[in-house]
């Protein structure tokens, strides 16, 4: 490991990313048209270079099989998507084009499909327009041909509709290529479930095959002791690296015991060990333990860790929390962070709920300088150490969480809102007061009903177009609060 105090702190805030999004990309139009109106292919392919440049310059690699002229074309066009393994396919629907030429390249992609179709400018020259020209601007006329035949082959359809400049537009077909992000997030993830559930939290237990069989994702079962053995092989050296970047990262308090800031780095390198071991993108964790016994000791000291490792976006979520750890990792995958979350209080005069979760933190998403607080005590959990306290950066924010409804199926459930300034308390908690624009109770009940859980993320930015795009390429319900 390298000397800490050389080490740049934000080395541990650097995102992880398992690979990037993968956009497959097909323009076309119908042939029959070439011969008739000269010109016209030529300029609908600059209207498809516009677009796929403006899909490069996004975070994801953009697969383009060219411009389509026929159904023969489209099956080819199909196949190459096919073998790229996409994790969305846009068809730009230059001009107009027969719903049989996109129909095979949907079978073929098996990936969801985002139909755009976005003409060269805001309105036509109608005194100086021939048909060829018109001709540029109609490819919203399939757009309805198109629904209805993917409708009957059971092919979910979406569709962004403008100009190629209209960068409203553009923020449309962006929250697809997010939620694509997700989907891919998700199809790819290890998710790591350590210890057993907290008693008596029936929310929280979750059917691993449901995991798998909704996202994709793979489940990897831990046990404590995997994390005792890395932690027995950490140096002396190694623990002292972590001290001195925990240093560098958090405030301390006075209340912070060296022998507890020790373990905590301890467990922290153990931590990282086990992540890479096991090759994670999430852990949710909770041991009991009994009387300051090894494992009680361990699952008590992962705050610090476990903070830094979400940071880094492997989410930590305690409680054995597995759906806010697939919540949290969701928000990384939009770059909004995802910190753990419930609801601790409700301030009626300031009209905010006060919302936090004690154990891990996502740093990167802080408002200041996180902080680190002894505790004695751990509310409702044995053993003590170092806490983690702290607010989500001020301005707008959405709580993100993944619920469940009776026949076992997820939805996501998203309410956006705004961290605002207030007094917080300093109990070693992450603590956020959020203004969601109604009466604080009157929220908690619409929250309630969404089919959450107890937990959730709290995310930066207003991220529900996201996550309802999401939802749609998941194949859940979103709802909102």
């Amino acid at each position: 490991m390298a000397d800490a105090g050389e080490r740049d702190p934000s080395e541990l805030l650097i995102p992880h990313q398992r690979r990037r999004t993968r956009i497959g990309l097909v323009s076309g139009g119908l042939g029959a048209y070439w011969p008739q109106f000269p010109g016209l292919l030529e300029q609908l392919q600059a209207s498809a270079r516009y677009v796929t440049e403006r899909f490069q310059g996004m975070d994801a690699d953009v697969v383009d099989a060219g411009f389509v002229s026929d159904a023969t074309d489209a099956g080819k066009a199909g196949e190459k998507l096919r073998v790229a393994d996409c994790d969305l396919v846009v068809i730009f629907v230059a001009t107009y084009l027969t719903s049989s030429m996109v129909l095979p390249i949907a079978q073929k992609a098996n990936a969801p499909v985002l139909i755009i179709d976005l003409q060269p400018s805001e309105k036509m020259d109608h005194a100086t327009f021939d048909t060829g020209e018109w001709l540029a601007y109609c490819g919203q006329c399939p757009i309805p041909e198109i629904a209805n035949v993917f409708r009957r082959a059971g092919i979910g359809f979406r569709s962004v509709s403008g100009h190629l400049r209209q960068e409203s537009a553009w923020t449309r077909i962006g929250h697809w290529i997010a939620a694509a992000g997700v989907r891919a997030r998700l199809r790819e993830a290890r998710h790591g479930l350590m210890g057993h559930l907290y008693p008596g939290m029936l929310d929280v237990s979750t059917d691993l095959t449901t995991v798998s069989t909704t996202f994709g994702s793979h489940l990897e079962v831990l046990e404590f002791d995997d994390l005792r053995e890395r932690v027995a092989e950490v140096t002396d050296a190694e623990t002292s690296d972590r001290v001195a970047l925990a240093r560098k990262l958090f405030q301390l308090d006075r209340t912070v015991e060296s022998d507890d800031l020790e373990w905590a780095a301890k467990v922290s390198v153990g931590l990282d060990r086990l992540v890479a071991d096991f090759d994670l993108d999430s852990v949710a964790y909770y041991h009991r333990g009994l009387a300051g016994e090894l494992h009680e000791r361990l699952g008590a000291a992962m705050i610090l860790g476990s903070s830094l490792l979400t940071a880094r976006g492997i989410p930590m979520a305690g409680e054995y929390e597995l759906r806010t750890s697939i919540a949290m990792l969701i928000c990384q995958s939009l770059g909004a962070g995802g910190s753990f979350t419930e609801i601790q209080a409700l301030n009626f005069d300031d009209g905010v709920v006060e919302m936090g979760h004690d154990g891990p933190a996502h740093l990167a998403i802080s408002a200041r300088d996180p902080l680190l607080r002894g505790l004695g005590v751990y509310h409702g959990k044995r053993g003590w150490g170092v806490s983690v306290e702290f607010d989500v950066r001020h301005g707008p924010v959405t709580t993100i969480g993944l619920g469940q409804d009776p026949d076992g199926s997820y939805v996501l459930v998203t309410s956006e809102g705004t961290v605002v300034d207030g007094p917080l308390l300093q109990i070693g908690n992450t603590t956020s007061r959020v203004d969601f624009g109604v009466d604080p109770g009157e929220w908690v009940d619409a929250w309630s009903r969404t089919g959450i859980g107890h937990h959730w993320a709290l995310a930066v930015g207003h991220r529900s177009a996201e996550i309802r795009a999401a939802a749609e390429l998941l194949g859940l319900d979103h709802r909102t609060a």
